[in-house]
């Protein structure tokens, strides 16, 4: 092979290297940052475009499509001391890619830092109950808490989805055993309340009870009183009939008495004989 053949392939070589620094084709969807001699010169925006070969150089490659990052789980201590863990995700868009790629090292992992500390101080300065139900409040707060820090560094921040918030493991445990003795407490409570409830009752029916036994004790007695003002009256100063009256009732138990099958003894009174004896000699003479 002679000189003047190696002197042609590599002046061709030459050739399409040089062509191929120079024109250059951008995807849509992507910015590309070129550099000449190390300093910012021009942003190729999507489609066939040329830079000077040698001279500039593509330094970066910034997608223009939306960017979705995954905010990493972290915990957080409520302004009430209790310890929850909260996740998100974001929706960024590089809107100035010169500011993405100069304003910060990595915009991503930045924005990202910068999501989880303004996230964290948000859930700080609430307590645990509103944390837990005001995702929306978290939501906005959040989105608008990193919008200035993220337009100086070219990015646009669409949306803040807060993914998860709930109570740590030894939080929840925490509760439950603080919902468990408030349940506790409720049923002893009602329980309480039955029986409280239960011993009024009681007391107001013995009360009825014992108010009805003494108006029944005054209508008997009315009765026994009425009784025996009718018989008084009847019998006047005569009371043999009385006595009679007397005998025959008091005979008639001890009739009674005898006729039980329960019944083995009888006790009669000792002045039985007097007393019978004094009622035939009260009755008059035929």
């Amino acid at each position: 092979m002679t000189g003047v053949t190696v002197t042609s392939i590599a002046f061709l070589i030459f050739i399409l290297i040089t062509v191929a620094q120079g024109v250059r084709i951008v995807p849509q969807g992507e910015e590309w940052i070129v550099q000449r001699l190390g300093k910012y010169r021009i942003t190729l925006l999507p489609g066939l475009r040329f830079i000077i070969p040698f001279l500039d150089l593509v330094a970066y490659k910034v997608t223009t499509k939306d960017i979705i990052l995954d905010i990493q789980e972290q915990e957080v201590i409520t302004r009430d001391n209790a310890v929850i863990v909260v996740n998100a995700i974001a929706f960024i868009k590089v809107t100035d890619p010169v500011k993405a790629v100069y304003g910060v090292e990595n915009y991503s992992e930045a924005i990202r830092n910068m999501i989880m500390t303004t996230l964290r101080s948000i859930a700080g300065n609430m307590e645990l109950d509103e944390a837990l139900s005001s995702r929306d409040k978290i939501k906005a707060h959040l989105k608008s808490g990193v919008a200035d820090e993220a337009l100086d560094w070219g990015l646009t921040v669409k949306s803040v989805e807060i993914q998860d918030i709930k109570p740590s493991p030894s939080m929840q445990k925490a509760m439950e055993m603080q919902a468990s003795a408030e349940r506790e407490r409720k049923a002893m409570v009602t329980r309480a309340e039955g029986e409280k409830q239960s011993m009024i009752l009681t007391a107001e029916a013995r009360l009825e009870s014992a108010k009805r036994d003494a108006e029944a004790q005054i209508t008997l007695a009315d009765a026994s009183s009425q009784a025996i003002a009718k018989v008084t009256s009847a019998f006047g100063d005569n009371e043999l009939p009385m006595l009679y009256l007397l005998g025959e009732k008091y005979i008639n138990s001890l009739s009674k008495m005898a006729d039980s099958e329960n019944a083995k003894t009888i006790l009669l009174p000792a002045d039985l004989q007097n007393t019978l004896r004094g009622l035939f000699q009260r009755i008059p003479k035929v």
